[in-house]
């Protein structure tokens, strides 16, 4: 595959490229999944081929080829110079500078996960599934995912790696009906559970069939509890739910290509600004948030992002102020900061993209409980239902599976229907505290949508629970 990119490159240069880098990927991937006592979905993929990214006057071109052949990778070079040749533009573009990188990375695993076998993995849900059984609970439902990927990149600025990544993971769902209303539980989180870069022993550390009766229980409980009530209170998020206010409100908006417009058209864009860096107060002092391409386990670590970048970890809000940017290295030298270090693409067939690495929101002081005992009225809110925010990623609304009232330090009544909404900086500067760092946890999602056509980027969120003061909850009157 070193050979065959190499020979991508030249063949690029020879073209007329100014620069070019090209990326073989090998990619298997695998889910199960079970409703009700039926296997609904197996799904074992293979895909491969090559993708050849060039820099031809001011126009970037691309273009793939699924043959890890010579013509493949010489016919995608050629097709991607010309394509840029023709592409409009005549500003022009700088890569900040980077040094030739090589060597090769390996995800550490106990256990292969795509080597577990199929009936393994049916098994394992099936076990789950039947633990979500209760008198209320219509809907059970299970599911696994394991994936590896081989990548190979090489550039002609020197870059010449390998790396091989595998990820896994899981999650149930239990859906209740009563007399026309419906509640679900999930866990670890809805939307496929929580996933991570590491073997079969992740996927069992989650322990679905353990965790299924408390989920089921609670599933039908809700449909019994009163409703989530309005009006502005303290709210505190679990870890999971803080995870997706990071992804969404901050993850999204400090992506630079949005920042400058070039993702306006699908993504939207931000309500951030080139001149913010180092001055806008994004939130509380107690707000730091870091992106870390180097974080064990994460969806988003790496060795080297898709331009050959090396992993780092970087600030991006240091006590409530914008410090950083996710960049390439074109908008990096756009900026005049950072070095790029964000680029990835999903899979041989997709140009790279600025995406989220890791984004972690930093952990404070103290135990879950110590967040409640300074609380006399508020809402506990956890596990994600629903998000909404706006293309700038400034205003939003989110609903939770579950809720519980909070009364003079400790959890009372359970909620359901529970939703809060906030303006990006003035919700995260109401953050007055963070638990410590024995209740931050890291979770991985693998459904970050961005680009045309479309891509899923793997990433990763850690932190703990949190507490803001007076928020909007449930629906204003």
């Amino acid at each position: 595959m070193r050979d065959l990119c190499a020979s991508a490159v030249d063949a690029a240069l020879a073209a007329g490229a100014s620069y070019a880098d090209a990326r073989a990927v090998s990619r298997r991937s695998q889910k199960v999944a079970t409703k009700n006592g039926s296997v609904e979905t197996v799904r074992d993929v293979e895909s491969e081929g090559l993708g050849v990214r060039v820099l031809v006057g001011s126009a970037w071109g691309f273009a793939c080829d699924r043959r890890l052949a010579d013509a493949g990778a010489v016919e995608a070079a050629q097709r991607a110079v010309a394509f840029a040749r023709v592409a409009p533009g005549n500003h022009t573009r700088r890569l900040a500078p980077v040094g030739p990188a090589s060597g090769s990375y390996r995800t550490q695993a106990e256990r292969d996960p795509v080597e577990v076998s199929l009936e393994e993995k049916v098994q394992h849900c099936l076990r789950a599934e039947a633990a979500l059984t209760h008198p209320d609970v219509k809907v059970a439902q299970a599911s696994v995912r394991a994936q590896r990927e081989r990548k190979v990149l090489v550039s002609s600025d020197g870059a010449s790696v390998e790396q091989e990544v595998v990820e896994c993971g899981g999650g149930i769902d239990a859906l209740a009906v009563l007399d026309g209303k419906a509640q679900i539980r999930s866990y670890p989180s809805a939307h496929g559970g929580w996933s991570a870069q590491a073997g079969w022993e992740y996927v069992e550390s989650l322990g679905l069939e353990r965790e299924a009766p408390r989920v089921a229980e609670q599933a039908g409980a809700l449909l019994r509890a009163d409703p989530c009530p309005a009006g502005r209170t303290t709210v505190i998020l679990d870890a999971e739910q803080l995870q997706l206010q990071l992804h969404e409100s901050v993850g999204h908006p400090i992506e630079l290509d949005r920042v400058y417009g070039t993702e306006a058209s699908y993504a939207g864009t931000s309500f951030l600004s080139p001149s913010d860096l180092g001055s806008l107060r994004y939130g509380s002092e107690l707000m730091n948030v870091t992106a870390d391409p180097t974080s064990p386990g994460g969806l988003g670590t790496f060795a080297w992002d898709d331009e050959g970048v090396p992993a780092a970890r970087h600030a991006i809000v240091e006590s409530g102020v914008l410090r950083g940017f996710l960049t390439s290295r074109e908008t990096a030298a756009r900026i005049g900061a950072g070095a790029g270090g964000s680029m990835r693409a999903d899979g041989w067939s997709r140009m790279p993209l600025v995406r989220m690495t890791n984004l972690h929101l930093e952990p404070g002081q103290g135990a879950f409980e110590d967040l409640l005992a300074d609380v006399d009225d508020g809402i506990y809110l956890e596990t994600n239902k629903s998000w909404s925010i706006d293309d700038k990623r400034l205003n939003f609304q989110f609903g939770t599976q579950i809720a519980w009232e909070i009364k003079r330090g400790r959890l009372g009544r359970m909620l359901r229907d529970a939703t809060y909404t906030g303006i990006t900086p003035r919700f995260w500067g109401s953050l007055d505290a963070l638990a410590g760092s024995d209740a931050w946890v890291m979770a991985g999602l693998t459904n970050c949508g961005k680009g045309q056509p479309g891509q899923n980027a793997h990433v990763s969120h850690g932190a703990a629970p949190g507490r803001f003061r007076d928020v909007q909850v449930g629906v204003r009157a």
